[in-house]
């Protein structure tokens, strides 16, 4: 797509300016940028009227609409002045990753009480429309209420951006063009076709829309009609939301007669590096190992043949799980497996409100530069984990592990600050030698 063209090359025009920034205010220089995203625009009009997209519709979809420097995940060319931080590649490297983070940090309990008790007042004032998306989709009502509360607070937390300006910025200026080229477009193609005026087109600072957050791009495939209008209003109408959401995670393999998963307790000698998705195992295995349900409960007897995976998201200091194929179709919403963890946990605590019976325990912060740093080494050691992009997943809690397992140390799966200290020194005395 031409678009994606003129995306990249309004970049390098980008990067060859940089050195003269220096010399220029920051309102200067942040003009000069602003300009370069006046003639970008002219050149996606073109592209986009190639895909259909009308000169009204663009038109009043960018009616007024400048450059939002304050997005996260934006690559412009270094600034000057105390707002060019927010920008700033190197600082956002080191910015703490919600998702990706300690996960204590993301299950604070007065909020999940809170959660909870506003999720069982819509458990009750939706009870016919999530029976009915439950009958229609195979999915839990309580699931689906999980979902809009992790997303926008049961609608209670405002929806900051105009999807087309936030969309637009990332397209222009942002670590991911490409991809947010084609939501600009699928966005555009909302307002070409009638969906939604530019006035309730709010998004998240990814344009993600409405109750629930749907991508432009997942519309077309998921949006339903469900409230019987005549119209599929992700936007403004609770039902639509609900089951669209519900009809996304359904496509995406969502098994209506299983749970997520179940916490578990392991002994000491369980090995760490048994988590992921490629070392399932029958949940009876995994009891022959040691596992075993947190507050004195059983596996349902029918479950213990089924295929699982271990998940320990802290490592060995936090609650450890064994969780379903229906995990990994939340993942599929969005790829954190805290986010995952949360969902299911919440839809769990909305029918009976109990925390998990292990406690996070507090550990060291680390930053997104660092854990980076910590990918290289392992990967230069043979170790695979899952991309060095400073993000923590469970190959890199794996090879943690194994790591420490190569070291003589205890492993605990976690990539604490001690463990990046740890195998930088061992990489460079093996420099020394």
């Amino acid at each position: 797509m031409r678009v994606l063209l003129c995306s990249a090359i309004s970049f390098w025009f980008l990067m060859l300016l940089t050195p003269f920034a220096v010399a220029e205010t920051e309102a200067e220089y942040r003009g000069r940028v602003g300009a370069l995203f006046e003639t970008w625009l002219e050149e996606t009009r073109i592209a986009f009227e190639a895909e259909g997209i009308s000169s009204e519709t663009f038109d009043r979809a960018f009616d007024g609409v400048t450059l939002n420097w304050r997005l996260p995940d934006l690559t412009p060319p270094s600034l000057i002045g105390d707002d060019a931080a927010q920008a700033d590649p190197e600082r956002e490297d080191n910015r703490q990753q919600p998702e990706f983070d300690q996960p204590i940090r993301y299950f604070p309990e007065n909020s999940l009480n809170n959660l909870v008790e506003a999720g069982r007042t819509r458990l009750e004032r939706y009870a016919s429309t999530l029976a009915r998306i439950e009958e229609t989709y195979g999915v839990q009502g309580e699931i689906i209420l999980a979902f809009w509360a992790r997303e926008t607070s049961y609608s209670r937390v405002e929806i900051p951006y105009y999807a087309v300006r936030a969309l637009a910025t990332q397209a222009f200026m942002g670590r991911r063009s490409d991809y947010f080229g084609r939501e600009l477009l699928e966005a555009l193609r909302l307002q070409e076709a009638g969906h939604v005026s530019p006035s309730d087109m709010l998004s998240s600072w990814a344009g993600a829309m409405g109750p629930t957050q749907m991508m432009p791009s997942e519309f077309e495939e998921f949006a339903v009609d469900f409230d019987g209008d005549g119209k599929r209003d992700i936007w403004n109408s609770i039902p639509d939301a609900l089951a669209s959401t519900a009809r996304n995670i359904q496509a995406n393999g969502w098994k209506a007669e299983q749970t997520w998963g179940y916490e578990i307790v392991v002994p000491d000698s369980f090995d760490c590096t048994l988590e992921g998705p490629d070392k399932g195992r029958p949940i009876a295995e995994w009891v022959e190992l040691g596992a075993t349900r947190t507050f004195d409960r059983t596996f349902p007897e029918e479950r213990l043949q089924e295929t699982s995976y271990i998940l320990m998201p802290a490592g060995r200091y936090g609650p450890a799980f064994v969780v379903l194929d229906n995990f990994y179709v939340i993942k599929s919403y969005n790829t954190s497996d805290l986010y995952a963890l949360y969902v299911g946990h919440l839809a769990d605590r909305i029918l009976n409100n109990r925390r998990f019976e292990t406690p996070w325990r507090r550990v060291e912060s680390f930053t997104r530069s660092d854990v980076r740093e910590l990918q290289e080494r392992l990967v230069a050691r043979g170790l695979e984990v899952g991309g060095v992009d400073g993000l923590i997943g469970f190959r890199t809690r794996t090879a943690v592990g194994d790591y420490q397992k190569s070291e003589g140390l205890a492993p605990d799966c976690y990539p604490s600050p001690s463990v990046i200290s740890h195998i930088r020194a061992a990489d460079e005395a093996g420099t020394d030698k």
